[in-house]
């Protein structure tokens, strides 16, 4: 098992990605290259980057990786809130409540690893 398999944050980001992707079948067709690519990118992006960050071999490198992914859910956030105001999407409350369960579990491990590289 990769170390990433065991971070709840990875695995949550995991679901939210594939959440993403099956809203995202039922967009316009006109937004296959703008909107649906863009938010697609941005929640691959999140898992991603934890994996990747959690198989570098420093703290130091993880925490950037992390960090990266945070950014990421930031741009999902936004990316949902356009799709709303475009009639893509109805109803997105449980939506934005499960990124802002991410963003803060990452939050919480960027905080902790942070507290660790000043050990």
């Amino acid at each position: 098992m990769r170390p990433h398999h065991e971070l709840r944050v990875w695995r949550d980001s995991m679901e939210l990605a594939t959440r993403l992707y099956a809203i995202t079948e039922k967009f316009p067709d006109a937004e296959k290259f703008g909107l649906t690519s863009q938010l697609r990118r941005a929640a691959v992006s999140v898992p991603s980057n934890i994996a990747e960050g959690a198989a570098r071999g420093s703290r130091k490198e993880f925490v950037q990786f992390l960090t990266i992914a945070r950014g990421s859910l930031s741009e999902i956030d936004t990316q949902i809130r356009i799709a709303v105001n475009l009639g893509f999407v109805s109803e997105a409350s449980s939506l934005l409540a499960e990124v802002e369960n991410v963003q803060a579990a990452l939050g919480s491990l960027i905080k902790s690893q942070r507290m660790l590289l000043t050990k």
